[in-house]
């Protein structure tokens, strides 16, 4: 059974809806886009690709404080919900929301508050991979 045939992976199968299911940068780029319509700030989409086997893409990004950083959570949720059928499988440290990973599969959503960000410098960690472009080609 692949992961979209599974009911326990978030997923609906493409053919059921209609329409094609997203790539992996499509679906980083829609996380992307979600995040800023909620104002998340300083976003940033790394391609896991060339180094980790599971996942392909880090979409990264801050809010001003914890109940931003929760509300940029729920909305990502709510609008893949609502237009991909899409639901994380995983989601953890909404409680305290200084620093939030939604675990999409092929994508991983971690969103920070400021102080949290500069601790963990996940980009710094992973400076080797490229970055994409929210709207277009990587760097």
């Amino acid at each position: 059974m692949s992961r979209l045939d599974n009911p326990r992976s978030g997923y609906t199968q493409a053919k059921e809806r209609n329409q094609p299911a997203l790539t992996s940068l499509d679906q980083a780029r829609r996380i992307a886009g979600l995040a800023e319509e909620k104002l998340a700030q300083d976003i940033v989409i790394l391609d896991m690709r060339p180094v980790c086997a599971y996942t392909d893409f880090f979409v990264i990004c801050s809010g001003q404080n914890p109940r931003q950083t929760k509300a940029i959570v729920d909305d990502v949720r709510q609008g893949l919900k609502q237009d991909e059928q899409v639901l994380p499988p995983a989601v953890d440290g909404e409680r305290e929301g200084t620093w939030i990973v939604a675990d999409y599969t092929d994508v991983v959503l971690h969103v920070f508050t400021p102080e949290m960000r500069d601790y963990y410098r996940l980009e710094e960690l992973w400076e080797d991979v490229p970055s994409v472009i929210a709207s277009g080609d990587s760097r």
